[in-house]
């Protein structure tokens, strides 16, 4: 069985995308390395951020890895808060301050359109790949919703009536912008032997 690393700490994260790529992979967590500090994520953009997760895991501790950037661009807003959206009403990454802001930001927009972008960097024997996934949806007027995390009370997708704190963990991981990637990331991992 192949190893291959999710740069995460998110338990949930890693149990979830295991079960997507079965049992030709044995996924391990940052923890499960021994790679306990924060990795920086410093860069301009997503694919950035990504690329220097996956790459900072497969340099120091010599894994083949993967590693994930998201960010919620809403177009009225010249694309914000995009790269900063963890840290949109400051560094303690507070999601109800970020929504908070949104909102507020947001109040005497008309023109809500918005995307929830992933892209994932993927490091196999230092060659790297990414994969995006999008989707598209709008702003709404108020969080609506308690399920699920980040901005998810305020994002409705296209298409929905509902907004993805509203859905159920399946229905979202079926349209969201992460399942999207992962399943990209997914079809090709299936083509590749990766170091053993």
């Amino acid at each position: 069985m192949t190893k291959l690393v999710f740069a995460t700490n998110n338990p949930h994260k890693l149990k979830e995308l295991q079960a997507i790529l079965g049992d030709e992979f044995e996924l391990l967590g940052l923890k499960d390395i021994g790679c306990n500090e924060d990795i920086p994520e410093d860069q301009p953009s997503l694919e950035g951020n990504a690329r220097q997760k996956a790459f900072y895991v497969y340099d120091k501790f010599g894994y083949d890895c993967f590693a994930d950037d998201t960010g919620l661009e809403v177009e009225a807003l010249n694309n914000e808060p995009g790269v900063f959206s963890a840290r949109y009403a400051g560094e303690e990454k507070n999601p109800q301050a970020n929504m908070d802001k949104l909102l507020e930001n947001m109040a005497k927009i008309k023109y809500r359109k918005a995307r929830f972008r992933t892209v994932i960097s993927l490091v196999v024997n230092g060659d790297e790949m990414q994969f995006e996934g999008i989707v598209e949806g709008e702003i709404t007027r108020q969080k609506q919703g308690d399920s699920g995390f980040g901005y998810d009370p305020v994002f409705l997708p296209e298409g929905f009536t509902k907004t993805f704190a509203e859905m159920d963990l399946e229905q979202k991981n079926k349209i969201s912008h992460r399942g999207r990637a992962v399943q990209k990331l997914v079809g090709h991992l299936k083509t590749i032997e990766p170091n053993k």
